[in-house]
Parts: structure tokens; sequence; C-alpha cells
């Protein structure tokens, strides 16, 4: 079988890594790199992996026949032209998180990449996490029963600089967007209604950014579950991730992982080592199998295991979160593009 020649736009750290994975797959080849801000130790960082062609233009990439699909990485703001861009290339598309910040442009990409029959997968990450993976199969098998409730608990071991605060869409669609992936991902329905509340009890600067760093989400599920979302932007012990589904006959959890199950006991108590410090640590592993079960599904002609809709649906959820917030009430997924619109750009707000 031939190889999926990969061109790579955006050489940030998810770049990389992404790289870095398909460097390893038989099946896949990475053709190209593309940055604005490509240097000489990106160069060199390139032609290390053999990785033959670096450029500063996102066009000699899309333009360049022998490339089957891309990977755009590159920061969200230019996600939605280069996803066009793409579609009309006939490139099949890998796409970070969020496909925009503005719900309609999220929309338009999905169009465009549907009229141009190719294939566009959104890089939620997480749903290849094995814990959650096994959660979700004991969830869908009926071994807990009847979904009453999902709980997830998502903590960042320290915030962000504020600069990336700024330009990140705030907490809901930066960071919570991944947990409302989660929550359909679990619950196997759709959230039709949600409730955010939110504070600034990290760091003030949080407020002056007009973000919040602590949240709670509840959500109400077409068949009838209960969610809740806790998010911190500092969990001083490090990397907080858990899940639980509870049903009619029983639960299903997912705890954190941690670099070791060793514990030491002594008169003065029970130790252990922390979580795994961040996301590259705790999800290497899930970031291994979306990149591979994309390359698979452009092989074998198969659906993206996390499409567009998906990508959607989770914007949708923190838009109506974002409303929530400034309303101060429950806020259904069908009203939260006409709240918004009318709610928020009176405030000035995107």
């Amino acid at each position: 079988m031939d190889k999926v020649r990969i061109g790579i736009i955006g050489a940030g750290r998810i770049g990389r890594i992404h790289a870095e994975n398909m460097l390893r797959r038989p099946d896949a080849e990475v053709a190209a790199i593309s940055d604005p801000f490509a240097d000489d130790k990106l160069r060199e960082w390139a032609a290390a992996r053999g990785i033959g062609r670096v450029t500063r233009d996102s066009g000699d990439v899309m333009n360049d026949p022998s490339i089957t699909a891309v990977f755009i990485c590159s920061p969200t703001d230019t996600h939605v032209p280069l996803i066009k861009q793409a579609a009309a290339a006939g490139k099949h598309i890998f796409c970070e998180k969020p496909i925009s910040m503005d719900i309609e442009q999220t929309k338009e990409a999905i169009e465009a990449a549907e009229a141009a029959g190719v294939k566009l997968q959104v890089g939620f990450n997480r749903r290849f996490d094995h814990n959650f993976r096994r959660v979700r199969e004991v969830a869908r098998s009926g071994q807990v029963g009847q979904p009453h409730l999902v709980k997830i608990t998502s903590r960042d071991p320290e915030p962000p600089s504020m600069a990336y605060v700024r330009s990140s869409g705030g907490i809901f669609m930066d960071m919570t967007i991944h947990d409302f992936d989660m929550a359909r991902f679990l619950s196997g329905s759709e959230a039709v209604e949600v409730h955010a509340y939110g504070s600034v009890l990290v760091d003030p600067s949080f407020a002056e950014c007009d973000d919040i760093d602590t949240a709670i989400v509840t959500i109400k599920f077409a068949n009838g579950a209960l969610g809740v979302i806790d998010n911190s932007r500092q969990a001083v012990y490090g990397y907080d991730q858990r899940v639980e589904v509870f049903g009619s006959g029983g639960s299903a959890t997912a705890a954190n992982d941690y670099p070791n199950t060793a514990e030491i006991h002594t008169a003065d108590g029970v130790l252990r080592d922390k979580p795994l410090h961040f996301f590259l640590e705790r999800y290497n592993e899930a970031y291994v199998l979306e990149t591979a079960q994309f390359v698979a599904s452009i092989a074998c002609g198969t659906d993206v295991p996390v499409s567009g809709q998906d990508g959607y649906q989770a914007e949708l959820m923190a838009l109506a979160a974002k409303c929530s917030l400034r309303l101060g009430r429950p806020v259904k997924l069908a009203e939260a593009c006409g709240l918004a619109k009318q709610t928020l750009a009176k405030e000035g707000i995107q």
C-alpha cells in the first residue's frame, strides 16, 4: 500500500508532536512542514528527521499534488481559511481544536470539506486515551445500565500565560471544550442544555482578560442523563483528569495516570508520586492513536473517528456555556447562537 503523504501546517509544539508520530508510521510520510516563522533551527530539526521540505508558505503544501492530507496545527484564527484551501485542493484534513471561535465559520469549514468530499478530523485526542475509551466501552455495553450521571474533572497543573489567555477564546472554548466532547463521548447522547458557573480564584489577571479560571458546568442530555464538569486552571498536586459514568446498574470510572504505582507507607503517612505532569505526558499515547486512525481512515476509505460535526457540537456547548455565564441562567443549545449574537455582541465580545 502506498504511504499517505502528509503536510504539516504549523511547526509549534503540537505540529512537531504530530510530525514525530507520523514519522514512526510505516503507512505515512511527512513530505513537508510549513510555518510562517520557519528558521534555520526548524530546518535543522526537519532535516534530522528526514523531512525534506520546510517552507514559510502554506500554499506550497496546499499546491503540492503529491500530498494527500494536511495537519492544521496553526493558530485557531487560521483554521477556517486553511480548511477551505485544503478542501479546494482535494486534501484530507486533520485540524486541531477548536475549528474556530465563530460557530458560523465552523459550519462553513465543515460544509467546504463535505462539498469537496474530503475527510475532516478534529483533534479531540482524549477520546483515544486508554482509560477513557474503556469507560465508554463499558457504558455503551450496558454493563452499568441506563446512564444517569456523567462526571468529568479536568484541572491543569498551572495556568497558562496571560498572553495565551487573551487569545484563547476563554476557558470554555480553550479548556472545557475537551470536556464537552468527552461528555458527549461518554454519555452517548447530545447535550440539550448547559448551565455554567465561574469564578476567578487562581489569578486576578484572568478577570483582566475577561475570563475565569475556575468553573462548574452542568449538562442536560437528550437521553435524560445529567452531566457535571469541573475545571480549574491550577491544581497544585498535578494534572487532574478523571471521569465517571454512573448508571442504573453501576458505575465506570477512570482515575489519574501516575508515573508508577509505588506507594510509600511510613509512620508519617502514605505517599505516592503526583499524577503525570501535563497533557503531553498524560495523553502521549492518545496523540499517537488519533493520528494513526486518521491515516487508516484515508488508506481504508472509512469514516474518521472524530468528525467536523463532533467539533461543531463541542463548540456549540462552549458557546452555550459562555452565554450561560453571562446571563446567569441555563441556556439551551438550540438558543445559543441567537443569544450569542444578541447578548455577547452588545458587550463587544466575540
